[in-house]
């Protein structure tokens, strides 16, 4: 019973370190950007795009395709820094708890 005891205290300590974590990661946002800043997004802590900003001079018609492909590697940059907070905001939630097994497989922030 002592085992199991421990288990449920560290299920609620781990509870209550992800609530503060999810918290953190809502308030977050992270910038990415491609074409040496000519291209430039802002994403939530939730990976949703919140802010696009473009150079003018990519705003030709010729340009277009360029500006597509910025856009796209803008927002893999965001995304990619995203993902390394959260993981590290996991590893922050769960450190110092003994759960048997680790963390479900799969386990994966943002939501």
């Amino acid at each position: 019973m002592k085992n199991l005891g421990n288990m449920l205290k560290s299920a609620q300590q781990m509870q209550t370190k992800m609530a503060e974590m999810q918290a953190r990661m809502e308030a977050m946002e992270v910038d990415g950007q491609a074409g040496a800043g000519m291209v430039r997004v802002k994403l939530s802590g939730k990976g949703e795009l919140k802010r696009v900003v473009i150079d003018p001079s990519l705003m030709l018609a010729e340009e277009r395709e360029v500006l597509e492909d910025l856009l796209v590697a803008a927002h893999a940059d965001a995304k990619q820094k995203v993902e390394a907070v959260a993981a590290e905001e996991m590893q922050k939630a769960t450190a110092g708890l003994n759960i048997p097994g680790g963390l479900p497989g799969g386990f994966k922030l943002p939501f």
